[in-house]
Formats: structure tokens, C-alpha cells, sequence
């Protein structure tokens, strides 16, 4: 793994070149599914790094669904199954990120209304607007909403009846929650945000409601234009504290800050 490891991207930091070459090793095989990793300190002296860089990578390879850990008993690979997707940092900044992982989940969350407003029961109804109050009282609570905002769009994910989707919005979850986490944290700052969200999230319920597609997929794509403009005008102080490392995970393939 040494040679490998030497000859991954010079530009990219250690920890994510470690990553990588531990990546490698698992799709290729060679290290297999249910095989325990070597410990911390003889990855160190492998790679020759800090343990603290292995802790990093192993991080990095457990929020892919790579490597899972056993109490007590250390770090274990995983099947690989498919690559989750990640962004390469030369490409894309914290804040152009969060703007694009929104125009994916835009093209998403479009068509999830327009299958929910044509296939829903009055139990999804039910679900949905469960949802929306739990959200709301979250928020009361002065709490973030992150959780609650991803459970609203998993009940009208669930009235959609379409299973493909639904796998695909819970493969695409890390990148979706996380910048769910972004705009929710931006939005909280402003009073009109807080309440455009509420107003954009009510119009697509009524939507799914009143069993009315062409208004569903409008009202759904168009929280997802307002999510960006809201992004776009975001005070360039949010950036620099909060914003920055709450987007951080979306282009550096770390697990989300807690």
C-alpha cells in the first residue's frame, strides 16, 4: 500500500491520501469484506504519518460505508458496493457545493412531489403533516430543524410510492443532509428566510393535498430555486464562521460536524 500511497495526488492532504489508498485496497479486493484493519499505530507506521492522520482517513472511509466499527474490537471493511459520490476540492468551494448538491436535490424533490400528489393515501397525508408539526416545534424549541426538515421530505418520498427513488435519496443522504444542515443554518438567521421556508414547505403540502401534480413538481422545484437564491444572498459573515465548517464535509469527505 506504500507505493500506492506515493502515488496518489502530491497536491491533496495526507489524511485523504491515506484514504484513498486504504479505498483502493478495499474495491480491489484486497482488503476484503470482514476483514479487521491493522491498528491505528501500524497504519502510522505503514503510510508514515501521524496516528492522527489515520484517525482522519479511517473517518473519512467510515462515512463512505466502507469500514464500520466494533466496540471493542477495532475498525472492520465493509462490502464496498457502489462509490458514494463525493466533490473534488479543486473544483468546488463550500459555498458552490451546497448550491449545486441543491440543483441535484431540485431535479429530485421535483419529481418525488409529482409521484406523491398522484399516488398518496390518507395515511401519507397523515405522515406528511405530522412531519411539518414536529418541524415546527423543533423550531419553537430553538432547535435547528435539520432532522425534522429531512424527515418532512422523506414522508412525501414515502407517499411516492417509487422505491428506486427513495433508495436513491438515501444513497445521496450524506450530501443531501449535509447541506440541508447549511441551508437550515443560514435560513435561522433571518426572520423572512425562517418564514419563506414555512410558506415554500405548506404550498407544497397543499399541493400533494389537493392531488394536483403540475403544482406539486412547481411548488417543490421552487423551494429548491429559493433554498439557492437564500444561499446567494447569505450574509458573507455566515460563511466565514458557521457556514464554512458546516459545508466542510461536503467537499472534504468528512462525516458532519456535530
Amino acid at each position: 500500500m506504500t507505493a500506492l500511497f506515493q502515488s496518489l495526488t502530491p497536491g491533496a492532504r495526507l489524511s485523504d491520501r491515506v484514504a484513498e489508498a486504504l479505498e483502493a485496497e478495499i474495491r480491489a479486493g484486497r482488503l476484503a469484506a470482514g476483514l479487521k484493519l491493522p491498528t491505528e499505530t501500524a497504519l502510522a507506521e505503514q503510510f508514515a504519518v501521524s496516528r492522527t492522520v489515520i484517525r482522519e482517513a479511517v473517518s473519512r472511509l467510515k462515512s463512505l460505508g466502507l469500514v464500520d466499527s466494533r466496540q471493542g474490537s477495532g475498525m472492520f471493511v465493509r462490502e464496498a458496493g457502489f462509490a458514494p459520490l463525493s466533490f473534488d476540492m479543486r473544483y468546488a468551494g463550500s459555498k458552490s457545493a451546497v448550491v449545486q448538491i441543491v440543483e441535484v436535490r431540485r431535479a429530485l424533490e421535483a419529481e418525488v412531489a409529482v409521484l406523491a400528489a398522484q399516488r398518496r393515501q390518507p395515511g401519507d397525508l397523515v405522515q406528511i403533516r405530522a412531519a411539518i408539526t414536529a418541524l415546527a416545534d423543533a423550531v419553537a424549541r430553538g432547535g435547528d430543524g435539520v432532522a425534522e426538515d429531512v424527515a418532512f421530505h422523506r414522508a412525501i418520498a414515502d407517499a411516492a410510492r417509487n422505491p428506486f427513488l427513495i433508495d436513491t435519496l438515501r444513497y445521496l443522504g450524506q450530501f443531501l443532509v449535509g447541506a440541508t444542515r447549511v441551508t437550515r443554518a443560514n435560513e435561522a438567521r433571518r426572520v423572512d428566510f425562517a418564514r419563506q421556508v414555512a410558506d415554500e414547505h405548506a404550498h407544497i403540502v397543499r399541493a400533494i393535498e389537493a392531488g394536483d401534480p403540475v403544482q406539486a413538481r412547481l411548488a417543490a422545484a421552487g423551494h429548491m430555486d429559493n433554498a439557492i437564491h437564500r444561499i446567494e444572498q447569505a450574509d458573507p459573515a455566515f460563511w466565514q464562521q458557521e457556514g464554512e465548517a458546516l459545508a466542510r464535509p461536503l467537499t472534504g469527505g468528512l462525516p458532519p460536524l456535530r
